[in-house]
């Protein structure tokens, strides 16, 4: 459960944000099967989705929250979910 006070109780939900004007940007790789994740900022959080799929809600994260992904993935911290 989380505390009233934090900032998790705080973030909204993608139908809480105006994702009308969100500037989706595709990734790169897709290993070939068109496997792609979309990406856009929206306010002060970033939205993220699947590009087969866009009609679907997608997920928001904090700024901090990406940081850590991205900081966890450059440290390797990730690597046994591809094994």
């Amino acid at each position: 459960m989380t505390p009233a006070g934090s900032a998790q109780a705080a973030k909204p939900t993608a139908a809480d944000l105006d994702l009308s004007s969100v500037e989706w940007r595709r990734t790169s790789y897709t290993g070939g099967n068109n496997n792609c994740a979309e990406y856009g900022r929206a306010g002060d959080f970033i939205v993220w989705r699947d590009s087969k799929r866009p009609e679907q809600e997608p997920l928001v994260y904090t700024k901090a929250e990406v940081k850590a992904l991205l900081d966890g993935v450059r440290a390797g911290e990730l690597d046994y979910l591809l094994d």
